[in-house]
């Protein structure tokens, strides 16, 4: 044998040696004798729970995230989705110059002689009290109030301040769950919000976005306005900024703080788009419960003022007058044609207000806070700084006319006694025809289709919103077939149908027209009779 072969003898000798001692192993370690790609794959290991990591963030950070919850579970229920009819034309003011507003959310389905908008609002006393923004009610011939328990109510319009952005309703209802209302003085710039509101409309209702404090004290120059800042004291911008994401139709809506308190009303974006870029502003509830007390109280906004007008303090102001810092409110002028106290009592232009009563004052709005909710004819000391160092006056305020007008028109219909005509027409507020041979096959509806084809539905009727009429839908109108389960084929069989109701609620069954392209359909639409 050679030696060639003697080594390759070996080598076999080796390889079997090691499968051998490998087979054996494997035994002892009890390895799995079938490969997962045998038997059909059948055979998988066993799944093993892993745990998760016990961080000691993970906690913390579950806890945060508890804790909105809750308070989203506590609010939500305060907050209220807004619709509004205005007659057609200029859409309502807003403070300032604020370029672009958070307008109302335009509705589609709207009638040619009314714009339909939405808002928010939120509940402040269970009796029925809501405050919202004055650019959301505005000019409305009727508001709609919807709760998240999908009640709805026609509001009145208590009264609504142009110069402070604050609007108030009242809805026939009990037993609703008002929101907190903190202290927006207290708030600190990082703290965590919420805002809770109905973006872009019916869409989007009851929806929650949470964020920072990200300043305060912003004005409407601030947002792209211009011109002075707190002219003869009426206009009142003190904004809370927040990135909380807030849009078209968040209007009126709260901004909660982590106590689910609110701390102010969203009011505006700063966007050039006209949607959320980042920066969101809300009116400070310390300054909006003032407004809305005085509307609730006496239907209007009475205040007091130094008639003075003012600008903020410049870094050149500061150094001239001898503060450290740049505080304070100038005082740039007197109105022209008008006494004004703070003249008569030896004040100056050029003078730096540093301080009412004692109460420090560094910007504008905090101004205007201090002295326009005191009465007229209340004296306050004023605290100025000039070139020759600190100078105090007492000043004997004056009154300053204010913006908040009830608006009658939006007040609740009331409601048809069951059986009775409702202003020429029958309870759900509709005027209504038979469906004739011609009109069912001119809207393309089943041969022998029977029912009263819906001509018009009175404004703020029971059936509005819910039935689409000939006169102002931007679908086919409806056509009523059954009420209660009962044909109904004439204005007489309507009336009579609708006292079957239970609760006072009355069940119809409603075909929808259709065209060449889209077939007939029915449905299911439940009514309250003559009320909300």
């Amino acid at each position: 044998m050679s030696t060639r072969d003697l080594n390759w003898l070996k080598f076999g000798a080796l390889v079997t040696l090691a499968f051998v001692l490998g087979l054996f192993v494997a035994g002892l370690l009890d390895f799995p004798r079938t490969g997962l790609a045998q038997g059909g794959g059948q055979s998988r290991p066993p799944l093993v729970k892993v745990e998760a990591p016990r961080l000691p963030s993970v906690k913390t950070l579950s806890d945060v995230s508890d804790a909105f919850a809750s308070i989203v579970e506590a609010v939500r229920p305060s907050v209220v989705f807004i619709e509004v009819d205005r007659p057609a034309g200029p859409q309502p003011q807003v403070i300032g110059q604020i370029i672009p507003r958070l307008q109302p959310r335009p509705q589609p389905g709207d009638r040619p002689e009314f714009d339909r908008s939405s808002g928010s609002g939120f509940i402040v006393s269970g009796d029925g009290y809501i405050l919202t923004n004055n650019h959301v009610i505005q000019g409305a011939t009727k508001v709609k109030v919807h709760l998240l328990n999908g009640r709805s109510y026609v509001a009145r319009v208590v009264g609504s301040d142009i110069d402070t952005d604050v609007g108030v309703l009242k809805i026939d209802a009990g037993g609703l769950t008002p929101a907190a209302l903190g202290e927006s003085n207290d708030v600190r710039v990082g703290e965590w919000v919420l805002a809770i509101g109905n973006p872009l409309g019916a869409g989007l209702t009851f929806s929650v976005t949470s964020g920072i404090v990200s300043a305060k004290g912003r004005g409407a120059e601030s947002l792209g306005g211009g011109g002075t800042t707190g002219e003869r004291d009426k206009v009142i911008q003190d904004f809370i900024q927040t990135d909380a994401v807030i849009n078209r139709g968040s209007s009126g809506g709260p901004l909660i703080n982590v106590r689910g308190e609110v701390i102010g009303i969203n009011a505006a974006i700063a966007s050039y788009t006209g949607a959320y870029q980042g920066y969101a502003f809300a009116v400070p509830i310390d300054l909006a419960r003032n407004v809305m007390q005085q509307i609730i109280e006496h239907g209007r906004v009475e205040r007091a003022g130094l008639r003075i007008l003012v600008t903020e303090v410049t870094a050149e102001d500061a150094a001239y007058v001898g503060l450290d810092s740049i505080a304070g409110v100038k005082l740039d002028n007197f109105p022209e044609g008008e006494e004004s106290p703070a003249q008569k009592a030896g004040m100056k232009p050029g003078d730096v207000i540093t301080s009412i009563d004692g109460q420090p004052v560094r910007y504008v709005a905090q101004l205007q806070q201090v002295v326009a909710f005191r009465h007229p004819g209340e004296t306050v000391r004023v605290e100025v700084m000039r070139g020759d160092g600190k100078h105090d006056f007492t000043v004997r305020l004056a009154g300053v006319a204010g913006s908040a007008t009830p608006n009658a028109p939006a007040a609740p219909e009331p409601a048809a006694t069951k059986g009775a005509p409702d202003t020429g027409k029958n309870q759900l507020g509709l005027t209504v025809e038979p469906l004739t041979p011609t009109l069912a096959a001119q809207s393309f509806l089943p041969q022998g289709t029977k029912g009263l084809l819906i001509r018009s539905i009175r404004q703020g009727a029971p059936a509005e919103d819910k039935l689409c009429p000939a006169d102002a839908c931007a679908r086919p109108a409806d056509v009523i077939t059954e009420v209660e389960g009962k044909p109904v084929r004439s204005e007489a069989e309507l009336r009579d149908a609708l006292n079957g109701g239970r609760h006072g609620i009355v069940t119809l069954t409603v075909v929808a027209r259709s065209d060449r392209t889209r077939a007939a359909s029915s449905r299911i639409v439940r009514l309250r009779t003559g009320g909300n």
